[in-house]
């Protein structure tokens, strides 16, 4: 141990198997502590301590020897059973489930209006059950600060629900404000390419190798990850919030945007406070679902499942599997994978957002992927302002060829049908004005 950093101590309880403790150590750092050891259990749940009362007792001791600030259990905790487990722990031991954890990680990372907004409307919902509980107790009860529960207070519950409401219509307004911020690039004649897989999978890297440009962002301040000077770093939610790119194609202007990772077992009430975030994938026209390859393929296939489950629910646009990191496993093994996960991932493209391998293939499959464009003839009057539109389908469109006459410009381009009707509108302008 360091001596300086916070640490705690994992727990963790399955009704069978063997428990697996690696996703929760890597959010327990994420958290900024460091891991000082683990109990796990595998049994039924303990309706008072989750874990039985022998290993409680394993874990005071576990706890009292590595002096850990924090127990994080791996299990979600009823407020009953966070209260007795902190009355069997040493001293002012804090005790929390992954989902507080999360929480807390959360509120690190949000920079933006909108990602601190959601942290507070996450941390109300959970909140609420637990003063739901609270309140109820101390009616049947009748007696006020039962188990150290607090105070009985029902304007509280009331209080939550009102926050609660009056964050989502925040949130409402500001994803309004960012629909109107797409729909517009759009119709500019950008085309939209969203990154989404789970955390850690290596979608900020691949979001720097695909586009280097840094004057275009989703949010008002810039997301450390776009310091050009940062490094990749392995830890979990190192982007919370959205973070916008411009890729330039041969014959196209795309904006990729990194969007927040997935986590497993999230509860509905976390995953409802970020649904927001996930408008910038709903809205693209294409979805790069970024997996790591070099995780095994049970692993990689739970994490497909449940990607889609969450994509396929509002989105229409196609999705390509993007297997990254394959510069940590061999050619034959990823082979192997590439085959077995081929239902849940047909004709993926295997790239190393860290070493820059095969990323040219998958710019040349985004340009395949992204909806056709239509290609379009511009005879333009030769007026005053005629020069005037010829630069604005150059900004917006794919030009081919422009041919200058004496009194007329023919421009030949391609582009999104927004911009080919924009382009109409404008030539009828000018053949008005000639």
């Amino acid at each position: 141990m360091t001596g300086t950093q916070a640490t705690a101590v994992v727990a963790k309880r399955v009704d069978d198997g063997d428990p697996e403790t690696a996703e929760i150590r890597d959010l327990v750092r994420a958290a900024g502590y460091e891991v000082a050891g683990e109990v796990t259990q595998t049994r039924t749940a303990d309706p008072a301590l989750q874990l039985g009362e022998g290993k409680v007792e394993e874990l005071a001791v576990l706890v009292e020897e590595t002096g850990a600030e924090r127990v994080v259990f791996d299990n979600s905790l009823g407020p009953y059973q966070t209260y007795n487990l902190g009355q069997r722990l040493p001293g002012d031991t804090e005790v929390v489930d992954r989902f507080r954890l999360i929480l807390d990680i959360f509120g690190q990372r949000a920079q933006t209006r909108k990602a601190q907004l959601q942290v507070e409307l996450a941390e109300l919902r959970y909140e609420l059950p637990r003063a739901e509980a609270k309140t109820s107790l101390a009616k049947r009860d009748e007696r006020p600060g039962f188990m150290g529960l607090g105070e009985y207070d029902e304007s509280r519950e009331q209080d939550i629900k009102a926050q609660i409401s009056r964050i989502r219509e925040d949130l409402e307004n500001i994803e309004k404000t960012e629909r109107q911020r797409r729909e517009t690039r759009r119709e500019s004649g950008f085309e939209l390419v969203a990154l989404a897989g789970y955390t850690n999978a290596g979608k900020s890297t691949l979001l720097r190798r695909l586009a280097d440009d840094l004057d275009v962002d989703e949010n008002e301040d810039l997301h450390p990850d776009l310091d050009s000077t940062a490094e990749s770093r392995d830890r979990l939610f190192t982007t919370l919030g959205t973070t916008t790119r411009r890729m330039e194609l041969d014959r196209r202007d795309v904006l990729v945007t990194d969007t927040v990772g997935f986590i497993s077992d999230l509860p509905h009430w976390l995953v409802e406070s970020f649904k927001s975030t996930l408008e910038s994938v709903y809205q693209a026209d294409l979805v790069l679902l970024v997996v790591d390859a070099s995780e095994s393929v049970d692993d990689i296939r739970e994490k497909l499942v449940t990607s889609h489950d969450t994509l396929y629910e509002r989105n229409e646009a196609p999705i390509v599997t993007v297997f990254n990191k394959v510069d940590e496993v061999g050619d034959d093994e990823l082979a192997e994978k590439v085959e077995a996960l081929s239902a849940l991932a047909p004709n993926p493209v295997a790239v190393s957002g860290k070493e820059g391998s095969n990323v040219a293939a998958l710019r040349d499959r985004i340009d395949e992927e992204l909806p056709d464009r239509e290609r379009e003839t511009l005879v333009l009057p030769m007026t005053e302002d005629t020069m005037s539109v010829v630069s604005w389908v150059h900004d917006h469109a794919h030009v081919r060829d422009v041919d200058y006459g004496d009194d007329q410009v023919v421009v030949d381009f391609e582009a999104r049908p927004p911009v080919v009707e924009q382009s109409r509108a404008k030539a009828s302008d000018l053949v008005a004005e000639a």
